[in-house]
């Protein structure tokens, strides 16, 4: 259910939050207030595509956000679950119950960048209308995307005949059938291809195996390969260095580094002895001296094992050679992931496990074929169970929506459910949810053949027969329009927890008066003692009926024009009606006005 929507530099609207209730909503206002605009918002919010048009002059981004209650929706919360979106739970303490909540808000800048939120997480704008889809059922000249997709028809139609659970359960045995008959297609490889397989395989791993890899070998072996290269530079250096650090060189009269440094520790020894202020120094000089001899110790034994050993440089060459191998073999050219010898060795364990699958083939070949044949059993009993009781609540729908639509002013029209085989060649096709697709069919003029759905040009047309299809789908027991219920259209009735719970019509008064109008008004009361209902109106014997009224005007102010909303007082919702059945506020149309309040409004008393 929508509780709040704010909406913020939309078309004309400059900003405006409101706050909506359960029940029967209705939108009037005069032609060009902006109506329109507010179905639009709606619309942009339940990630309807947006052009920068949108924003309002002078504005860098239009916005649009919602306060939604999910109330026990379970479908819409295992869609957040699977998303790790958190909604907000709310206590209900008179009904001792909980509810949940989501904040729902998209906009859209002038450079044409669209953003989407559902409680600050961001998502697509796919996501969003998949979310929405969930909770909003929107119906107006523009805007019938649900009943005009042939999917939905099949959706309509179960959840009529209540076989929601059959199909989900059919559709799951449909998709594990598909699956096992993939793996069994895999499997049917010819067993030339699968023993090449096998001989590649275990040939590779008996390489990789025999090679004894280890991890961070390549680098190791590159730069003893460095050093064993360049030894002839290296002992040269060594050698350079080990004459200024520790030998010196008699011929020259050169002391060696350690040697300086004795004779300085030496002196300073002497020196502190006379004056203690040289104290410091002298333990700092001294920790340098031991730390140089220690040096030297390392120094001297690292040149002392300096040796060069030829065939120690081929060995390394050699087994370079072999891991560059490996490496080019089972990582560069295999797409494998990884750092070398890691990669190498995730290869090998990849392929032992192909290996396996691909030795027990047969085995696994007969076990899929035995599966297959039980679920195709299954598949086919269920089709045939679906497809009779769907035949049987297509009748039934179809009598139920056209008796609906006589008295929502389409006398002629005719609707139908149509069941339609599915067949491939001339044999039955089961797809995931049956053997059979559904259609929608309606001719609105006698005489007229049955067409789908899209042929239908008139919205207003579209809205009514989706208030028939929903007030079908709200009470089975329906005939032609007239209860049996003790002057009660609906029977009380546990509701589809996933059901759509907020449905909004823009204009669906387009092309009627009269008596039809008062029956569409009592459709729409009806519906709203179960559902929350948004309805843009211009037909007072409409807008009387409703739970809470809102009223859309268009002002101009500071030299710009702007498009508010608002709730009516009663006052306010007296002087409304009376505009709407004479278009103005005297005295005889204030008295149609009371008159109309007191036979329909159920806010009068």
């Amino acid at each position: 259910m929508l509780e709040e929507l704010s909406i913020r530099n939309y078309a004309l609207i400059d900003s405006i939050t409101l706050s909506f209730r359960p029940g029967f909503n209705v939108l009037t206002g005069e032609t060009g207030a902006g109506k329109s605009i507010i179905v639009g918002s709606l619309s942009f919010l339940m990630g309807g595509k947006a052009e920068i048009d949108v924003i309002r002059s002078g504005c860098d981004e239009a916005s649009v956000s919602a306060v939604i209650s999910i109330d026990k929706n379970t479908q819409a919360l295992q869609w957040l679950k699977a998303r790790d979106i958190e909604c907000e739970e709310t206590q209900d303490f008179a009904a001792a119950d909980s509810d949940y909540t989501v904040i729902v808000r998209r906009n859209i800048k002038t450079s044409g960048r669209s953003s989407v939120f559902i409680q600050n997480v961001p998502v697509t704008r796919q996501d969003l209308a998949e979310f929405t889809g969930m909770l909003f059922d929107i119906h107006g000249q523009h805007n019938h995307e649900s009943l005009l997709r042939k999917d939905s028809h099949r959706r309509f139609l179960d959840s009529f005949a209540g076989l929601e659970n059959e199909a989900r359960s059919f559709c799951a045995y449909f998709i594990e059938l598909t699956e096992k008959r993939k793996n069994l297609e895999s499997s049917l490889k010819s067993d030339r291809e699968r023993e090449e397989r096998l001989e590649l395989l275990n040939f590779a791993v008996d390489e990789i195996t025999k090679a004894k890899i280890h991890a961070g070998e390549i680098r190791e072996l590159e730069n003893e390969a460095q050093k064993l290269s360049d030894f002839e530079k290296l002992i040269g250096l060594i050698n350079t260095a080990a004459v200024s650090f520790i030998d010196g060189e008699s011929s020259t009269n050169q002391h060696s580094v350690l040697s300086l440094a004795r004779k300085t520790k030496n002196a300073l020894d002497s020196a502190s002895a006379v004056d203690s202020s040289l104290g410091e120094i002298t333990r700092r000089f001294e920790n340098l001296f031991y730390e140089a001899q220690d040096i030297a110790g390392d120094f001297r034994s690292y040149r002392d094992n300096l040796s060069f050993d030829p065939g120690r440089l081929e060995e390394v060459n050699e087994r370079l050679s072999l891991l560059y191998k490996l490496k080019k073999k089972y990582v560069k050219n295999t797409g494998a992931q990884g750092n070398d010898e890691d990669a190498i060795l995730l290869y090998m364990s990849n392929a032992q496990t192909e290996i396996e699958a691909l030795s027990g083939a047969e085995e696994n070949r007969e076990k899929l074929k035995k599966d297959i044949g039980t679920l195709e059993k299954t598949i086919v009993a269920k089709a045939k169970t679906l497809r009779e009781r769907r035949t049987e609540a297509s009748e039934k729908l179809s009598q139920s929506i056209t008796g609906i639509l006589k008295h929502l002013g389409m006398p002629n029209a005719c609707f139908k459910a149509a069941i339609i085989p599915r067949q491939n060649d001339g044999q039955i096709s089961y797809g995931p949810y049956g053997s059979e697709d559904t259609e929608f069919l309606i001719s609105a003029n006698t005489g007229e053949p049955l067409k789908d759905l899209s042929k239908i040009a008139s919205g207003g047309e579209l809205s009514r027969v989706m208030l028939a299809i929903k007030t079908a789908l709200l009470s089975k027991n329906i005939s032609g329009g007239q209860s049996k219920n003790n002057g009660n259209l609906f029977s009380a009735q546990e509701q589809n927890e996933n059901d759509v719970q907020t449905l909004i019509f823009d204009e669906i008064d387009a092309g009627i008066g009269g008596e039809v109008a008062l029956k569409v008004g009592e459709y729409l009361t009806e519906i709203g003692k179960l559902k929350q209902i948004f309805c843009v109106t211009h037909l007072a014997s409409i807008a009387v009926r409703a739970d809470n009224h809102f009223k859309v005007e268009k002002r101009t102010e500071g030299g710009r024009t702007y498009t508010g909303i608002g709730p009516l007082s009663a006052q306010g919702r007296r002087t409304e009606i009376a505009r709407m059945l004479a278009g103005d506020s005297g005295s005889a149309a204030l008295a149609h006005a009371d008159d109309l309040i007191k036979k329909y409004s159920k806010r009068s008393g």
